[in-house]
């Protein structure tokens, strides 16, 4: 009768974690699709952006001889462009927005290369994008911000927004829908920080960004709640398996939710 109980009693417990674990993948889902959709319209958007700013370069460019270096530049920027409009169009996790915007950055590097060229100028050196909106183009100066709560900072900027601050004017920052709110990406929560990582992780320790703007304090923001709410909700019933396991004297060891 005991042993008729007890595989009854299991029976349930096992039903219990199946239905509990069918729960955490939704969760986990929902959440990975929600913090898609924005970074892929971000991704999209800068994407597009390049493709203007390629049709301003033929533009300006029409009738100027090109010589071998120029068009390799030029060749470079047009195939970063196609690959980038394909990587945001393919993105099926936000982790692979990095992906995209490394591709915009050498891009638009290979844009300024040709302006470069064409003018018989020395080939710039390489910096990283504004920091305020990397579709700024690469920062020519590092300017002291600080953002609203966060700690003074020395940050890469364009010449305007060098400028802006300067003068204690707002810069042109980039801005992202959370919830109701637009805020600065770096506010956007944890889903975009590939987003920022793929534009300035090639340009060494990103100290300046993740200790004075920490995305929201903590990689926190819509998205970040969102996950920790579910490693905490992940941790509740992985805790409920354990002690259930130490009922039948390390007969389980608990349930993997």
């Amino acid at each position: 009768m005991e042993l008729v109980l007890l595989l009854v009693l299991l029976g349930g417990l096992v039903a219990v974690a199946v239905t509990a674990g069918q729960s955490s993948r939704r969760r986990e889902l929902a959440r990975a699709e929600a913090e898609l959709a924005p970074v892929k319209r971000l991704a999209e958007e800068d994407a597009t952006a390049l493709g203007v700013e390629l049709q301003d370069l033929d533009i300006d460019l029409a009738g100027e001889p090109l010589d071998a270096g120029a068009r390799a530049d030029y060749q470079r920027a047009l195939d970063a462009y196609e690959a980038a409009k394909a990587a945001a169009a393919a993105l099926s996790r936000p982790e692979d927005v990095r992906h995209v915007t490394e591709i915009l950055e050498d891009g638009r590097y290979a844009m300024a290369c040709v302006r470069a060229r064409v003018a018989g100028e020395p080939l710039p050196q390489r910096r990283p994008p504004c920091f305020f909106d990397p579709r700024h183009g690469m920062s020519v100066t590092d300017v002291s911000y600080t953002p609203p709560g966060g700690a003074r900072r020395d940050v890469p900027a364009c010449a305007l927004d060098a400028e802006r601050v300067r003068v204690g004017a707002e810069p042109d920052i980039r801005k992202v829908m959370v919830g109701s709110q637009r805020v600065p990406y770096w506010q956007g929560g944890r889903a975009y920080q590939p987003y920022a990582m793929g534009y300035f992780g090639a340009f060494g320790p990103m100290e300046w960004m993740f200790m004075g703007m920490l995305f929201s304090g903590g990689l926190g923001g819509f998205g970040g709640g969102i996950g920790a709410l579910g490693e905490g909700l992940g941790d509740t019933v992985g805790g409920i398996g354990d002690g259930i396991g130490g009922m039948f004297d390390g007969g389980f060891d608990g349930f993997d939710f």
